[in-house]
């Protein structure tokens, strides 16, 4: 009686102790990227909003080697037109993905760049956002219908501008992207459904 009750203490243990994935962010060295040395704080920040979400079920541990680590984010370059990619990889045995971001304006059609460059905390807001949708990518959530979820796909239109600046409206400072995560109750869902299922 004693072992099987310490069995199931164990399992629980297991249970609240949840997921692991190790994660690097490339320093920003490139200029060609545009990226800025703060963007890297920016995708930290981006994990530790979906860390929070998962309610404990979920650890992401920053990683030297970006070899071993499960996400990896990339800061790119040129004229793809698009604010991000993620790519699915398999790290160690393990689910992992590449993730890509564009911090550069410029790229992400005249109106935003207009926008972003005279509103610097809309620059920092619209890569923020970027990072946080992708690495939701790479933990395995789906792109959704709804304007107000940060995994909205922009293939199902709307406005874009928009829909970043209505972030930034909850802004007074760079640090307040710390305390808006940008993550619905609906994104908050359907990331412990994945967890649940993994």
């Amino acid at each position: 009686m004693t072992r099987r009750i310490l069995v199931i203490l164990v399992l629980a243990f297991s249970a609240v102790q949840g997921a692991e994935y190790s994660y690097w962010i490339q320093p920003c060295s490139d200029p060609e990227t545009a990226c800025r040395p703060s963007d890297a704080q920016l995708a930290a920040w981006a994990l530790d909003a979906w860390q929070t979400a998962s309610q404990g079920r979920m650890r992401l541990i920053q990683q030297a080697d970006f070899h071993h680590a499960r996400i990896r984010i990339y800061w790119a370059g040129g004229h793809s037109g698009l604010y991000g990619e993620t790519r699915p990889i398999e790290v160690d045995g393990k689910r992992g993905a590449e993730v890509f971001i564009l911090p550069e304006m410029n790229q992400l059609g005249p109106g935003i760049a207009s926008a972003a460059h005279s509103d610097p905390l809309l620059r920092e807001a619209i890569v923020y956002l970027t990072c946080l949708h992708e690495s939701g990518h790479a933990l395995g959530l789906a792109h959704t219908a709804d304007f107000g979820d940060i995994m909205y796909s922009f293939g199902f239109g709307g406005d874009i501008l928009e829909y970043f600046e209505r972030y930034r409206r909850q802004l007074s400072s760079r640090d307040s992207l710390r305390t808006h995560a940008g993550l619905s109750a609906a994104d908050k869902v359907n990331l412990l459904r994945v967890l649940s299922a993994h």
